[in-house]
């Protein structure tokens, strides 16, 4: 009886500490005055210098305007491109001020800026301590395009690795670095796969102007928008399926010859698109478009708009104007309905990211 009552009381101690461990996990202190929140990129202005980051609380209730020049009372630069988190930090990456400003991801005080190495510089992917980051280089060249790699033990490029023109969006996976060809200036059609081992490069031909990939079930999406209207040479966007395995197209889903998506994510099993105002759900096993969109008529001004799914919400960012403050708009997916509309800074295409780790 002793044993069972020994045995008994231990069982009860692991519970009570694992549910006290769990209580730490939920309730512990925030790391920085940004965690636990959204960070938006606001690229601003071309040739302005105005590009910023806005913090969005998770809860909503607390919207902040220009973190890294509060903290830093530094301009953050000339348009803000995209962020990508590893670890403790932050790295934005500036496209027309040529550099990227590497910042404690919770607090976005500036560690370092790299500067040097860099042309036109899109999108970067984290491996190990290297980062490859897109660079277009000479719009006006269609043969200068290159991934950047950084050493961030160094935070200095040392090596780049040349690809076709307008390298855009950058994914990993199992040693592979996936590429997509928007083209730049020009009008792009091809994903390019790098294995980081040799240096060996492979192109897989895609439908025209592929932009945002996700990675889903060891799968890579890739989002075509097809060739615009002002080209004269119309072509309608699609989804295509690459399996990472074998570097082959698998599925393709066609769309309209006048349909042109944009923004692409990946949640719970579930790819999430935007077209033609709607944003359209499907499962990632799905063999056919969805037809009817879950949201509709989305009243924004898409040519710099970001879409992030997380948790329960939807966000989608308007740019309005242009020239002044945009917004974001959050959507409740329980009913696909808008429940609240913040500011955030001028141009906010340069995406929407939770900040937790």
């Amino acid at each position: 009886m002793r044993i069972n009552k020994f045995i008994l009381g231990m069982i009860l101690v692991s519970i009570l500490f694992v549910s006290c461990s769990g209580d730490d996990d939920n309730n512990r202190a925030p790391r920085g005055d940004y965690d636990n929140g959204l960070i938006i990129i606001n690229e601003g202005n071309f040739f302005s210098g105005n590009a910023s980051a806005t913090y969005v609380s998770q809860d909503l209730t607390t919207v902040e305007q220009g973190i890294f020049t509060g903290v830093n009372t530094a301009p953050l630069g000339d348009t803000a491109q995209s962020l990508t988190f590893h670890e403790e930090f932050a790295f934005v990456v500036v496209n027309v001020s040529n550099k990227i400003e590497v910042v404690n991801r919770y607090s976005f005080e500036s560690i370092s800026t790299i500067s040097t190495g860099l042309s036109n510089p899109r999108y970067m992917v984290i491996v190990g301590n290297k980062a490859y980051v897109t660079n277009w280089g000479d719009g006006a060249s269609t043969t200068d395009d290159y991934i950047a790699v950084v050493d961030l033990t160094t935070y200095t490029v040392e090596s780049t690795i040349a690809v076709a023109e307008g390298p855009e969006r950058i994914v990993e996976n199992n040693g592979k670095l996936f590429v997509s060809h928007k083209g730049g200036w020009g009008l792009g059609n091809s994903v390019s796969v790098i294995t980081i081992s040799n240096g060996s490069i492979q192109s897989i031909p895609v439908d025209d102007v592929p932009d945002e990939m996700v990675l889903a079930n060891g799968n890579l999406w890739v989002l075509s928008e097809g060739k615009p209207a002002w080209t004269g040479s119309e072509t309608g966007g699609s989804i295509k399926v690459i399996n990472t395995d074998t570097d082959t197209v698998e599925l393709t889903f066609p769309m309209g010859a006048t349909d042109h998506p944009s923004l692409l994510d990946f949640k719970n099993n579930t790819i999430f698109y935007y077209m033609n105002g709607d944003i359209y759900k499907m499962a990632h096993n799905a063999s056919t478009l969805p037809t009817t969109p879950i949201i509709s008529a989305i009243n924004t001004n898409t040519f710099s708009a970001s879409m992030r799914v997380d948790h329960s919400r939807l966000y989608f960012t308007d740019a309005g104007d242009n020239n002044s403050n945009g917004s974001l708009i959050v959507y409740d997916l329980s009913n696909n309905t808008p429940v609240e509309t913040l500011t955030v800074g001028i141009n906010p295409g340069g995406g929407i990211y939770l900040n937790e780790l």
